[in-house]
C-alpha cells in the first residue's frame, strides 16, 4: 500500500489501510486514519491529524508552515475530518499559534490550486473550487461554495450555504445564503442551494423577505435589525439575523444599493 519511493517518517501514525503514492512525503508528527489515499509527491507535515478516508491528489502540500512574519517554529497544528478530497497542488497551512488550529470539517472538495491559509475553520460540505485563495483566521461555514479565483480576506466570515460567484472578493463578512458578486457585493439568496438543502418554501419566503429588510432598505442597519428580530423567527432567519450582529468587519452591500450602509 506504500510506494517504495515514498518518505514516511517512523514516528508518523498512518492506519494499515492508507495508500501512499511515489514520493511522497509523510513528516513526523502526522496521523492518518483508515482508508486515506495520499497522491504522488504529497507532503504532509506538521502537528497534522487527518481523520478517515481523505484524498490527496498530486501535488498536495498539507499542514506545512503558516505564510505568518509573526511564526516562530511552534508545534502548530492541523486537524480535519473525514471524506475531504484536496486536488492537484491544493495548500493548506498549520496555525501561527499553538492555543488555535488550523482545521477543516468533513465532506469537503478543495479543487487544484486554492489555499487555505493559517488558522482558518471551515465546516463541512463546503466546495472550493480552482485557484480560490483563502486568507488566514477566515471562518466558512457548512455547505458554502467558493466559486474558482475567488479571494476572501483575513478574518472574514463566510456564513452556512453562501455562494461566492466566479473572481469575488470580500474583506467584510458574507452572510449565511447569499450570494457574493465582486467586491463585498451580494446579489440575492442562494436559491438552488437552498433548495438543495431541504430548506422549504416557506422559509425561503421569509428569507427572502428578511433579504430585503436587512440589506435592501435604504435606513441603517442596526434599526432593520431591531425590526428584523420582532418580525422572523424561523430558525433561518434567526442565523442570518445573529451572523449580521456578530459581524465586526461589516457585512457585504447588496449591489442594487449605491453605497454602502452604515
Amino acid at each position: 500500500m506504500i510506494h517504495p519511493t515514498a518518505i514516511i517518517h517512523p514516528k508518523a501514525q498512518l492506519d494499515s489501510s492508507v495508500r501512499v503514492g511515489p514520493y511522497a512525503v509523510i513528516d513526523e508528527h502526522v496521523t492518518l486514519g483508515a482508508d486515506c489515499c495520499i497522491g504522488p509527491h504529497v507532503y504532509i507535515t506538521g502537528q497534522t491529524r487527518i481523520g478517515p478516508d481523505n484524498h490527496f491528489h498530486a501535488g498536495c502540500v498539507i499542514g506545512d508552515a503558516p505564510q505568518d512574519l509573526k511564526y516562530r517554529n511552534e508545534p502548530t497544528r492541523l486537524v480535519m475530518g473525514s471524506n475531504n478530497v484536496f486536488r492537484e497542488h491544493t495548500t493548506v497551512h498549520r496555525s501561527n499559534k499553538v492555543d488555535e488550529d488550523t482545521t477543516i470539517g468533513s465532506n469537503c472538495f478543495l479543487m487544484a490550486n486554492c489555499h487555505v491559509g493559517h488558522n482558518s475553520h471551515l465546516g463541512s460540505s463546503i466546495v472550493i473550487a480552482n485557484g480560490a485563495l483563502i486568507a488566514g483566521h477566515v471562518e466558512i461555514g457548512d455547505r458554502a461554495f467558493i466559486s474558482g479565483n475567488c479571494l476572501i480576506h483575513q478574518f472574514a466570515r463566510v456564513g452556512t450555504l453562501a455562494l461566492m460567484q466566479g473572481g469575488a472578493a470580500i474583506s467584510k463578512d458574507l452572510p449565511p445564503f447569499t450570494i457574493a458578486r465582486g467586491d463585498n457585493g451580494i446579489c440575492g439568496l442562494n436559491i438552488i442551494g437552498l433548495r438543495r438543502a431541504g430548506v422549504g418554501a416557506a422559509d425561503r419566503l421569509e428569507l427572502k423577505q428578511l433579504y430585503h429588510l436587512l440589506f435592501r432598505n435604504q435606513g441603517k442597519l442596526s434599526s432593520a435589525i431591531t425590526e428584523a428580530r420582532l418580525k422572523f423567527t424561523s430558525a433561518t432567519s434567526r442565523l442570518v439575523i445573529d451572523f449580521v450582529c456578530d459581524a465586526k468587519r461589516g457585512v457585504c452591500a447588496d449591489t442594487g444599493l449605491a453605497s454602502d450602509k452604515e
